[in-house]
């Protein structure tokens, strides 16, 4: 197995094994783990604390798996969007969000997206393919390999894919991004969104760590949603806000504002009223304008008041701004730009 696609404790008595059986001194197993996620190398020529022979070995048997950074985008807001192509030629998005002194890495869990949301250039891709652990992980650590960026200090699982469509190596993306052996970032600084997958949300619920769940809700009755979610045919809204009532942990409800479709005053009462429900803090984003190109953001000044009407009744609501507006910073952006341009070529 692929120590890279294990959590850090499995990882460790696989290390352990191979050690022994190789009859490698114990503390050879302690000199190998870190250099998987704590402090990770690009190659095992670079751990020089280790015998020639025994790097050798692991270059054959255990090389280390690293996509290749086909793109970056810098915005003049600071954000830096990547673009990584894994051996198959399966190419996937990371964005990395700077405010003040958070640095927010937000990550894909899949190649494409099998949901489909209209307003999403992931979903009208289709579905690649799941990544696997070391491939979710990975656009971690290629940032901790580069001295500019280092070690980000939130991770969302909010770029291409649905997580908990891909909740196996999912699950184990967590640990590593948890765990003081794997990356050591705190839960409640590493939130998972999701577009209601319920079987994927009682899973996540399970979890004792803190992880922080983001429902992409983006519409507040059920016809609504249907429309722009067609996720909402298979995962009804109320029977993923009674999963939600029961989840350990506060919920973040994500809603994209999206001019004449889901920013009526009636809209705002029901998003309102969910919030309520579920003791939910509310995020309103303005539609990015690379998500689709039939769909137009709600103006500013009314997102400011339909923040207003959804905050009347106490609730938390925050108005998130668009990043990286001269980049193309939408989900999937990057990928369909970049696949044209390889088109062309």
């Amino acid at each position: 197995m692929n120590w890279f696609d294990a959590t850090p404790q499995a990882a460790a008595r696989l290390i352990e094994i191979w050690a022994a059986a190789r009859g490698e001194p114990p503390y050879r197993a302690r000199q190998i783990l870190p250099r998987l996620w704590q402090r990770p190398i690009a190659g095992w020529d670079e751990a020089t604390d280790l015998p020639r022979a025994v790097i050798d070995v692991l270059q054959r048997e255990q090389p280390v798996p690293r996509p290749s950074r086909v793109a970056e985008q810098r915005s003049t807001d600071g954000t830096v969007k990547f673009l990584w192509r894994f051996a198959d030629g399966t190419a996937v998005e990371s964005v990395l969000i700077p405010e003040g002194k958070r640095r927010t890495l937000c990550i894909s869990s899949q190649a494409g997206c099998a949901f489909g949301c209209v307003f999403c250039a992931t979903g009208r891709m289709g579905f690649g393919r799941h990544l696997t652990p070391s491939e979710i992980a990975a656009q971690v650590r290629e940032l901790l390999l580069d001295a500019e960026f280092g070690k980000p200090s939130n991770v969302v699982f909010m770029g291409m894919g649905e997580p908990l469509h891909n909740w196996q190596a999912v699950d184990v993306a967590l640990t590593i991004l948890n765990d003081a052996l794997g990356f050591g970032i705190g839960a409640r600084h590493i939130t998972v969104s999701t577009v209601g997958i319920i079987p994927g949300l009682r899973h996540l619920a399970t979890r004792p760590e803190q992880f922080q769940v983001a429902l992409s809700l983006h519409a507040a009755d059920s016809r609504t949603r249907r429309a722009l979610m067609p996720v909402e045919g298979k995962y009804p809204l109320s029977e993923v806000i009674e999963v939600l009532r029961a989840f350990p942990r506060r919920v973040t409800l994500e809603y994209v504002m999206i001019r004449g479709r889901n920013d009526r005053p009636r809209d705002a009462e029901r998003l309102a009223a969910i919030a309520a429900s579920l003791g939910a803090h509310v995020n309103l984003l303005p539609l990015h304008p690379g998500g689709s190109p039939a769909l137009a953001s709600t103006e500013a000044s009314e997102i400011q008041a339909f923040a207003k009407l959804v905050a009347a009744g106490g609730t938390e609501v925050t108005v998130r701004r668009s990043r990286g507006l001269d980049i193309d910073a939408a989900c999937g952006q990057l990928r369909v730009t970049a696949d044209r341009d390889r088109v062309r070529t």
